[in-house]
């Protein structure tokens, strides 16, 4: 399989991000070919081409738009449509938005104008993480350059419609990707997950019927619009149509982003970043960020498609493909991503607020050579009780790490156990070395206090 540049195609251009050049890539073609189409018309477009969101659940994008209510509401009243694009990337190993929106802010912003004249919105968002300054300084810059264009405004290229565009800069909290949350937060309220019914497609901003999208989803709309849903299916497979970007990062030689079909195995990508490190072996890897559960090397043959990769035990999320070698501790990479949940849970429920705390308190007690065998059943319980139990999906991404390293790694958890911590410190290999450590050593440091505190809390 070969790889398919479609949005990184003139990435290699020395001003890849400006007007001229995505004009002279086709930029705006789609949008005046969508212009003289009826908004069901586009719509269905997207839905006969089969493309699901870029984000993580890869929910149909055209059905997703369908479920607006159009024209008058029970109530007599005709509410105003919004268009928000989720731009709030923060989940560790997941880079694929930020490089787009940097490389290529205008395939963005024709594919919101499209996206948004489809749902007969009038006014659209980008919600974008704060922290990336130069990427806000480069969207708003290309809204701009838009705007000027009469891309965007009023009477957009002669054809009577009219949009508003706004770039937002969120304040850097994880839970702000979850879609409600960023909603509240756009609406200047703190960002937790909401209850849902009523659906943002009913209720979302402002109360107003909402289309939520993944910055990869939108400004994948423009190529289908200009090429046809025809194209768009000669990639990927029948149920996962198209193509797609997949983030190596990790150990590997050259990470960064690869543009292939999907159903792409990682072994197919690992060819073209040259594979891991010289002398080491793939011990194990995330399909699609660190809150999908994990892969090991007896899964590089796996089809990197929603169907295939759920078929094996995870998710496709957003096809972060974080990669470990054989020199990885994957109890310390398990915990590491565990205090990352812990400190963005957003605190509203309980099982997620609590657990991940417990868990990241087992996980340093364990990588740290104090832990028991019964620490790892506590691990399981408190995930069990998290996972598919918590408010959002902020809980099943902390459990789910933890979960699989249990399945396929469970006799590294007991080494470090039994030997009194972890076999990839060189402090402890020296001691090792030395007579020190083993079995008796890990049951003197599990008998400190800190195991009393930690069963009576857990109990």
């Amino acid at each position: 399989m070969t790889l398919t540049p479609v949005l990184t195609r003139y990435w290699d251009d020395p001003q890849s991000w400006t007007m001229d050049t995505y004009r002279r890539h086709d930029g705006y073609r789609a949008l005046r070919k969508a212009l003289t189409m009826d908004p069901d018309q586009v719509i269905q477009t997207v839905k006969d081409a089969g493309l699901r969101g870029r984000g993580g659940a890869g929910f149909p994008t055209g059905m997703k738009w369908s479920f607006i209510p159009q024209g008058t509401g029970a109530d007599g009243v005709t509410k105003p449509h919004y268009m928000v694009v989720n731009a709030d990337e923060s989940e560790p190993g997941t880079c694929k938005d930020i490089p787009l929106m940097l490389s290529s802010p205008h395939a963005l912003i024709e594919g919101i104008v499209i996206g948004s004249y489809a749902i007969r919105a009038a006014h659209a968002f980008i919600y974008v993480r704060g922290e990336v300054v130069p990427v806000l300084r480069r969207l708003q810059a290309a809204v701009a350059q838009a705007y000027e264009a009469g891309f965007l405004g009023r009477d957009i290229l002669g054809s009577g419609y009219d949009l508003e565009l706004i770039v937002h800069a969120g304040a850097g909290a994880y839970i702000c990707g979850e879609e409600t949350a960023l909603l509240d937060s756009l609406e200047g309220r703190r960002g937790q997950p909401r209850l849902r019914p009523p659906f943002p497609a009913v209720a979302g901003l402002y109360a107003c019927p909402t289309v939520v999208n993944n910055v990869e989803s939108i400004a994948s709309v423009p190529p289908i619009i200009l090429n046809g849903t025809a194209w768009f299916r000669s990639m990927g497979s029948e149920k996962s149509p198209g193509f797609t970007l997949y983030s190596l990062s990790g150990h590997v030689r050259r990470p960064g982003q690869y543009e292939a079909p999907l159903g792409v195995t990682l072994r197919e990508l690992l060819g073209y970043a040259g594979g891991v490190r010289a002398g080491h072996t793939v011990k194990f890897w995330t399909p699609g960020g660190s809150s999908t559960p994990l892969f090991t090397d007896a899964h590089l043959d796996v089809p990197l498609d929603y169907e295939g990769v759920a078929s094996a035990g995870s998710m496709l999320g957003t096809k972060a493909l974080q990669i470990f070698d054989d020199t990885t501790c994957v109890v310390r990479a398990v915990l590491r991503w565990t205090e990352f949940y812990m400190h963005e849970s957003c605190g509203k429920c309980t099982p997620c607020r609590e657990g991940t705390y417990w868990l990241v308190q087992l996980l340093q007690r364990i990588e740290s050579g104090r832990g028991t065998e019964s620490d790892l059943d506590k691990l399981l319980d408190i995930s069990d009780t998290i996972n598919g139990k918590s408010f959002c999906a902020l809980g099943d991404g902390a459990a789910s790490p933890i979960i699989s390293s249990l399945k396929y790694f469970r006799d590294e958890y007991i080494e470090h156990v039994t030997a009194g911590g972890c076999p990839f410190d060189p402090a402890l290999s020296t001691a090792w070395a030395n007579g020190v450590g083993g079995e008796s050593h890990s049951r003197s440091l599990a008998t400190q206090d800190t195991e009393g505190v930690l069963d009576d809390g857990l109990a």
